[in-house]
């Protein structure tokens, strides 16, 4: 009987105005639209899931009562005032015209529904920014800019792929990581910040080999932070069969 559940999972994604797509007819270029990854739908779905996406006008406290699980998913960086960093990086742009800018909208809507399924028990997969979100929303802290390591983090590559030698990431023993995917794993990667000092109850579960944080966790909780893009992994990322299999187990 429980393989028959589907369980409701929500997938953050960003606004962006109509104008920006190439040979949209310009009556409703000024218009805004909702985006979200398919490669997460689907996925998802593959994964027995029921995908809903999620825009910013759903109330987080009302979807966790409807939602089994939550995805946060990568983007732009976290705007520096949610994590008390330096705000001259900001760039006075409208995040709907360029999506890459800081987008304080969507950073007040995903901690707010990071706060609220944390507080209902709801399972959180946080990737990329969303793992960001995840500490943010926690009272942590973030490095602004990655310092060049032996170690690539901001690839050149194509997604998807499945990273590169050298983004070998190593996990904890007796972490949910450690379980899904041993005591290693090599993973993609495309980012330039990452988590500095872990927010309340988070502890670091994986590491790059430069000591990057590539996992965080929070004991006790269906919730998993992975700096990685799984969703884009070649080859099936076992978080997003993890995620709909914890949402199963809440309904």
């Amino acid at each position: 009987m429980p393989d028959a559940i589907h369980p409701m999972i929500g997938i953050t994604g960003r606004r962006f105005r109509l104008g920006l797509v190439d040979g949209m007819d310009n009556r409703y270029g000024h218009l805004f639209a909702d985006a979200f990854m398919t490669d997460f739908s689907d996925r998802i779905a593959k994964a027995g899931g029921i995908p809903v996406n999620l825009p910013y006008d759903a109330d987080p406290e009302a979807l966790c009562h409807w939602l089994a699980a939550v995805v946060i998913t990568g983007g732009q960086d976290v705007h520096p005032a949610c994590w008390g960093g330096d705000l001259s990086v900001v760039r006075d742009v409208d995040p709907r015209d360029d999506p890459t800018v800081h987008d304080p909208d969507r950073d007040q809507y995903e901690i707010a529904l990071v706060r609220a399924a944390l507080a209902r028990g709801i399972p959180i997969l946080g990737v990329c920014r969303g793992l960001q979100i995840l500490n943010v929303a926690l009272g942590g802290t973030l490095i602004a800019h990655l310092p060049s390591s032996s170690v690539q983090h901001l690839s050149g590559s194509r997604a998807p792929a499945d990273g590169a030698d050298d983004h070998k990431v190593t996990f904890e023993p007796g972490s949910i990581a450690e379980r899904l995917f041993g005591a290693g794993a090599v993973t993609n990667s495309w980012h330039h910040q990452a988590v500095d000092s872990c927010g309340t109850g988070l502890v670091v579960t994986g590491r790059a080999a430069d000591g990057v944080v590539e996992a965080v966790e929070l004991p006790g909780a269906a919730v998993l932070g992975v700096q990685w893009h799984p969703e884009w992994m070649e080859r099936d990322d076992p978080a997003l069969s993890w995620i709909v299999a914890e949402g199963r187990r809440r309904i």
